[in-house]
């Protein structure tokens, strides 16, 4: 301000003395007043450079002075500068933000007051099929027509959500979301959406679990309780009385069976999965396959009097270990070889083989000439207590559980199990074993190969 002042009196008395010398005083007057207009009107100009920059606002067109507009000038940088520094900082940390949201495994919609959709991310374009450029600015109530989503929308009482399908449900396939609706801000709200469909699918399989539990004990309970009551109430010939101590021995031998069944898949969800420190003779594996399945065809075809054609080609699995535990590896072979066994017609044809695959795995396969499965039925047949003829599955002594065993205990050891079935031909179940979970046995070590005769007196020894 005082070099403000300095300047405008400098001018002046430059401007009286510029004037006397020139004339008399009316000559130092007017030379006066013109000093005066034109310190005024340079400092006009320089006033408005510094209000064309600050319309501008770009701070490398700053104007460079001096005096009190060079000083306004130089301030009123500094403050843009600040300023454009928070706004960088602002819009940094609001896209840090849409990113973290964008990360969500949840659906985030922000709609405007009159519930226009104003931004979303990419997961609740998933859940509701909204394209995020072209569905801006419209109206929630257009895109999302479900009568449930519409009712609970127009109701304004977002105190709890609601449960609808998402873009893409089917009857086989269905997709279900939970939405809320949260209000915020002057009239805005918050849609958040979350993809529950394996939770429903959970407790689903949970309700059937229990249910199938209850009926798999249930039924030989009653069995029991009738045989004990019948024991007890009449007079039996002792033939009659051990014919029915049989039956109930028969039912309590199928508890223990499901029992022990929930007992090994509990074991094998709540276990580590098997290193690669345990080594296993894949051919004795076999070995015990065969021996298991020609006693329970001979079980069978005592009952119908014709024996399975089992066929067991292990050559190919002479000297190889297998990686694993040695327990659960010979439960899911074992089970898909009585499977086979089981649902094949007495008189068929059942063949089980080993063989290397070109890649390093090798795979154990076991085919039948069985009715075959509907190819509806295939990819449930791993679930618990799934069959696909109940009936069926209990005249033969199943637990509908095996498959589930199997599909862990492949699942813990890295292996893929595959399932090929045709109506009328027949089944075919494998599974193929990563080459890290194989070696061969020092030839020095394997020695001859053992019969299945010998090797079955050894055990028996």
């Amino acid at each position: 301000m005082t070099f403000r002042f300095l300047t405008f009196a400098g001018a002046q008395l430059l401007a009286v003395l510029a004037g006397w010398s020139l004339g008399d005083a009316l000559g130092a007057l007017v030379a006066l007043l013109l000093g005066t207009w034109l310190w005024f009107l340079l400092d006009l100009w320089r006033g408005l450079r510094v209000r064309r920059w600050l319309r501008k606002g770009q701070l490398a067109d700053a104007p460079a002075m001096g005096g009190l507009w060079g000083e306004v000038a130089d301030r009123a940088r500094r403050m843009l500068r600040q300023l454009v520094k928070k706004a960088e900082d602002s819009e940094a940390r609001l896209q840090e933000f849409l990113l973290a949201i964008q990360a969500s495994p949840n659906g985030v919609v922000l709609l405007d007051p009159e519930g226009h959709i104003e931004w979303c991310n990419q997961t609740a374009a998933q859940h509701f099929g909204f394209d995020p450029d072209r569905d801006l600015m419209q109206s929630i109530g257009n895109l999302l027509r479900e009568p449930v989503f519409a009712a609970y929308y127009a109701s304004r009482d977002y105190s709890h959500d609601i449960v609808m399908n998402g873009r893409g449900s089917t009857l086989s396939r269905p997709v279900r979301l939970s939405v809320h609706l949260h209000g915020y801000g002057e009239g805005r709200r918050l849609l958040l959406s979350r993809d529950i469909t394996a939770l429903d699918q959970a407790d689903a399989m949970r309700r059937d679990f229990v249910a199938n539990v209850s009926h798999e004990i249930r039924t030989p309970l009653t069995v029991l309780s009738g045989f004990i009551e019948t024991l007890q109430t009449l007079n039996l010939e002792d033939h009659e009385r051990q014919h029915y101590l049989n039956l109930m021995s028969q039912q309590a031998s199928r508890m223990q069976t499901v029992v022990s069944d929930l007992l090994t898949l509990s074991r094998l969800e709540g276990s580590p999965a098997p290193g690669l420190t345990e080594w296993v003779g894949v051919q004795g594996l076999l070995m015990h396959c065969e021996q298991e399945s020609q006693a329970l065809s001979g079980v069978i075809g005592s009952h119908n009097g014709r024996r399975h054609q089992i066929h067991f080609d292990i050559e190919a699995a002479r000297g190889v270990d297998l990686a694993g535990s040695h327990n659960e590896l010979q439960s899911a072979l074992s089970n898909l070889v009585s499977n086979a066994v089981r649902y094949t017609p007495g008189g068929g044809s059942i063949q089980v083989s080993w063989h290397t695959l070109p890649d390093g795995r090798a795979e154990f396969d076991v085919r039948d000439s069985g009715p075959g499965i509907a190819p509806e039925h295939i990819p449930r047949l791993t679930e618990r207590f799934y069959r696909v003829d109940r009936s069926r599955s209990r005249e033969t002594g199943g637990t509908g559980l095996g498959l589930a065993i199997v599909k862990h205990v492949v699942q813990r050891h890295g292996a893929q199990l595959n399932i090929e079935s045709t109506l009328g031909v027949g089944s075919r179940f494998s599974i193929v074993f990563p080459a890290s979970r194989l070696r061969q046995a020092a030839p020095s070590l394997m020695g001859p190969a053992p019969s299945a005769g010998a090797q079955r007196a050894k055990e028996a020894a």
